[in-house]
């Protein structure tokens, strides 16, 4: 008898004091959102080619998304910067059995600058009629043609964009096609 009175005043205890109410939560304070950069490479296609530092330290940008694409011999990648639509960079690379000759004739746009030093053969051009836009292409040692493609905002002064295909004639010296 006696074990039942302190079981019954136990049972009695714990419910006025609380203990048989659901557990209590204890705020917490806000947590800030934690930002994670993840390289280009990671998207695969032509990004697998491409550094967000590497690019920044050439052209002064700091792209921060990619985005990939495969299609038959065909390799894309497109960066952009945030939720920004300009500006964009594309390198595109495609496996080709053309030689140097043919490229001069079929692939180098009329107007384009030679690119001395640059693959087996190569070209830059600023474009403005559509939009500015910077190039350069390559016929790279490894029968691959490969473009890098800058698409300024609008606006963007013919002089800068001139200085702009400068710097992607450098960086694209920096892009090395054969461990697609």
């Amino acid at each position: 008898m006696r074990t039942r009175l302190c079981l019954a005043v136990s049972a009695v205890l714990l419910t006025a004091t609380g203990c048989a109410d659901a557990p209590r939560t204890v705020p917490l304070p806000p947590v800030e959102p934690l930002t994670v950069e993840v390289a280009a490479a990671s998207s695969g296609g032509a990004c697998r080619l491409l550094d967000f530092a590497v690019i920044e330290e050439h052209t002064g940008v700091r792209f921060d998304v990619a985005a990939a694409g495969d299609r038959a011999d065909t390799r894309t990648c497109v960066l952009r910067a945030g939720d920004l639509t300009l500006p964009e960079l594309t390198l595109t690379v495609t496996d080709t059995s053309i030689d140097v000759p043919t490229f001069n004739a079929d692939v180098l746009p009329k107007g384009a600058a030679k690119v001395p030093k640059l693959g087996q053969v190569a070209y830059r051009r600023t474009v403005t009629k559509n939009g500015p836009v910077a190039e350069v292409g390559w016929l790279a040692t490894e029968s691959r043609l490969a473009t890098l493609h800058w698409t300024c905002e609008k606006g963007t002064a013919k002089a800068e964009v001139e200085e702009l295909t400068g710097k992607l004639v450098e960086l694209a010296a920096t892009i090395d096609t054969r461990s697609l």
